[in-house]
């Protein structure tokens, strides 16, 4: 199944957009084409290839297990010449699927969809609220942002506290300085329900690299550094999870990441303990030879009697018979 054949619905009763995963095909075949008729595609009333208000009740194909997904679909000869546009059926799905993610998650307390955040000057695809109080915005992006459009946008999610994740429509170029600001790039794929996203594959290990103050850049590493070289991995939507952070790898992918730079931390290790080593021996010779250059001191002089007489070199007694000369014989 191709992006640009998947139809979101719209429910002209409840004046919201629906997708098909949301209930069961008996539902929607009762609200559809040969039924009631208020399920009507969403694109084509909201005048994206077709005059605004245009109605044209859908029709649910597919079945459970089959070879194509559930999806609505126009009925024969009442799609617009040509399809609707594939970025836009590819944002408006990945949002409805997004969001009925996110609703599956543990720990997730609401999701709403199109959503302004307080202030009013971000609207996010998907606003998601945790337990703990954490707000998330769930961006399906469908094409390329220049950086300073980028950035204006995240700065303004950051600015309020909400945490911002973003899926970009595949073989659409990001900009670099989603890495630059420390955040993963997420990728989605509508017909294959499939998440994806870059590693980052490990740094040259050069200068004293052991000495970086994170080693982990050293092994395959997530998100990648602005400059990497990129390591593209798949998974199912639905084996991510959504945390404080964002969107959260799968176990079995974290044990990857953490083995691939188990090696490098341990090499770190090992120099590190190599140069203390060195360095504690060269303090210890240097402590040594201070020692030996000193020079012992001298006890003090034995006291001498009342009226008798010192020598004038090494201070000790000084028989009367050498008071002439002022010092011993041999001083």
């Amino acid at each position: 199944m191709q992006d640009d054949l998947l139809v979101v619905g719209f429910d002209l009763e409840a004046r919201r957009e629906v997708h098909v995963s949301e209930r069961e095909p008996e539902h929607w075949k009762r609200l559809g084409y040969g039924g009631t008729g208020q399920l009507v595609c969403f694109y084509c009333f909201h005048g994206f290839e077709a005059p605004a208000g245009t109605r044209v009740s859908l029709v649910t194909r597919g079945r459970l297990g089959g070879k194509v997904r559930r999806h609505f679909a126009h009925p024969p000869g009442q799609a617009p010449a040509g399809g609707h546009g594939p970025e836009t059926v590819w944002h408006i799905t990945t949002k409805h699927l997004l969001a009925a993610w996110a609703r599956s998650r543990p720990g997730v307390d609401r999701v709403r969809l199109e959503q302004w955040t307080e202030d009013r000057d971000r609207r996010a695809d998907v606003e998601v609220l945790l337990r703990d109080g954490t707000k998330i915005a769930l961006e399906a992006q469908r094409k390329l942002m220049t950086d300073d459009g980028w950035r204006a946008r995240h700065r303004d999610y950051a600015r309020q506290g909400v945490v911002d994740v973003w899926f970009w429509r595949p073989r659409v170029h990001f900009p670099h300085v989603v890495l630059d600001e420390g955040l993963p790039v997420w990728f989605y794929s509508v017909s294959k329900r499939e998440a994806a996203t870059s590693l980052g594959r490990p740094h040259a290990r050069v200068d004293q690299w052991w000495q970086a103050p994170d080693l982990s850049v050293f092994g395959l590493h997530h998100p990648p550094c602005a400059l990497d070289e990129l390591e593209r991995v798949t998974m199912p939507l639905g084996a991510l999870e959504l945390g404080p952070g964002g969107a959260v790898l799968p176990q079995d992918l974290q044990k990857q990441l953490l083995d691939s730079q188990q090696e490098a931390r341990e090499e770190a290790k090992r120099r590190k303990d190599s140069e203390a080593r060195y360095a504690r021996a060269v303090r210890e010779s240097q402590e040594r030879a201070a020692r030996t250059a000193a020079p012992t001191p001298l006890p003090p002089p034995p006291p001498v009697p009342a009226g008798g007489l010192r020598c004038e070199v090494c201070r000790r007694p000084l028989d009367p018979l050498l008071a002439r000369t002022r010092r011993h014989i041999l001083c």
